[in-house]
C-alpha cells in the first residue's frame, strides 16, 4: 500500500457511504468492491476508489441491476448504456402489467366479483395480443365457415378481423370490463348460432332487397321513440307512413318485418359497441329499439 494514501475499515466505509457493514462485506466477498490491502491485523482495508466504486454499486442497485450485471459492468464487459436499453423494455414490460392488472383489480372491485371470475378475468387479461386477436378470429371461423367466395358477407368478416380487439397498454377498467364481456359473448354458442343465421341470411343471393331506408327510420322512429309515440297508435301508423309506402302489401311487409328481426339482435349490436370501448370510441346509441318499434308497427299496421 503506497504512503500518504487514506484508507479506511468497512466501519469507516459504512459510516462515509450510509451502506450497512454487512452488505459492503458481502459486496467485497463476491468481488465487487475488492479491498485495497489489508491492515496489520488482518483487516479490510479500502480506499477512494472503493468509495467510488460503492457509489456506482448503489446506484446501479437502485436502478434495478442484479449484482452479476453490476460486475459485468465494473469489469468493462458491457456498458451501462447497453444494460439500460435492455432493463429499459424489461421495465416496459412490467408496467404495462402493472398497469392491465390494476385495471383489472378496478374491474372486479367494480363488479363485485366471485373468485372464480376474478380468476377468469386476469386469465383473460394476461393473454398476449396474438392470443386476444385469436380468439374473434376464431369465432369469425366458425360464423363464416362455408360462406361462397366473392359473398358479400366475406367483407363483414374481414371487417369483423380488422377491428382490434386488444386492449391498449394502459387499459382504464371500462376497457378491461368490456374485453371480458366480449371473450364470454364470443364463446356463448348461442350468440354464435345467431351471428351464423344472419350470415346464411345474408349470403343468400335471391333473398330481395328491401327499399327500407336505414337513416329515414332512424330519424322517425327514433324521434317517436323519444316522444313515446306507441307504434299500434294513430301517430305511430303517420310515422310508418314514413318510412313504409303506405300501399305497400301485406305480403311485403311480413317479408320486411323477418328481414329486420332477421338482422336486429341486440347481442350483435353489443358486440360492436364492446369493440368501440376497447378502441376508446365514444358511444354509439342502440338501434335496435328503433327497429324493435318498426317491426311493432308493421305487424300492427296490416295490409292496409
Amino acid at each position: 500500500m503506497s504512503e500518504g494514501t487514506e484508507f479506511f475499515t468497512i466501519g469507516q466505509l459504512a459510516r462515509r457511504t450510509g451502506l450497512p457493514v454487512r452488505t459492503i462485506r458481502f459486496w467485497s466477498d463476491i468481488g465487487v468492491v475488492p479491498p485495497a490491502g489489508r491492515s496489520s491485523g488482518g483487516y479490510r482495508l479500502y480506499d477512494a476508489e472503493a468509495v467510488a466504486r460503492l457509489d456506482l454499486v448503489q446506484t446501479l442497485r437502485e436502478l434495478g441491476f442484479g449484482l452479476d450485471i453490476v460486475r459485468e459492468v465494473l469489469c468493462r464487459n458491457t456498458t451501462v448504456a447497453q444494460v439500460a436499453e435492455t432493463h429499459v423494455s424489461a421495465l416496459d414490460a412490467e408496467i404495462r402489467t402493472l398497469r392491465l392488472r390494476r385495471a383489472v383489480l378496478s374491474t372486479v372491485a367494480k363488479r363485485g366479483s366471485t373468485i372464480e371470475e376474478a380468476l377468469l378475468m386476469h386469465r383473460l387479461a394476461r393473454l398476449s395480443a396474438q392470443e386476444r386477436q385469436q380468439i374473434i378470429d376464431d369465432f369469425v371461423d366458425r360464423a363464416f365457415a362455408g360462406v361462397a367466395p366473392g359473398a358479400p358477407a366475406l367483407g363483414i368478416a374481414d371487417n369483423m378481423r380488422r377491428v382490434n380487439a386488444d386492449l391498449p397498454d394502459d387499459p382504464a377498467p371500462e376497457q378491461v370490463d368490456a374485453w371480458m364481456e366480449l371473450a364470454e359473448l364470443v364463446a356463448d354458442e348461442d350468440f354464435q348460432r345467431r351471428v351464423r343465421q344472419m350470415v346464411v341470411a345474408g349470403g343468400e343471393v335471391d333473398r330481395p332487397e328491401s327499399d327500407l331506408d336505414h337513416t329515414s327510420v332512424l330519424e322517425h322512429v327514433g324521434r317517436a321513440l323519444e316522444e313515446g309515440i306507441a307504434p299500434d297508435s294513430a301517430e305511430g301508423r303517420a310515422v310508418l307512413d314514413r318510412v313504409v309506402a303506405p300501399g305497400t302489401p301485406a305480403a311485403e311487409r311480413e317479408r320486411l318485418v323477418e328481414q329486420i328481426e332477421t338482422f336486429t339482435d341486440v347481442r350483435v349490436e353489443r358486440y360492436w359497441q364492446l369493440l368501440g370501448v376497447i378502441n376508446g370510441r365514444p358511444p354509439f346509441p342502440s338501434a335496435v329499439p328503433v327497429f324493435e318499434w318498426l317491426i311493432a308497427a308493421l305487424r300492427a299496421g296490416g295490409g292496409s
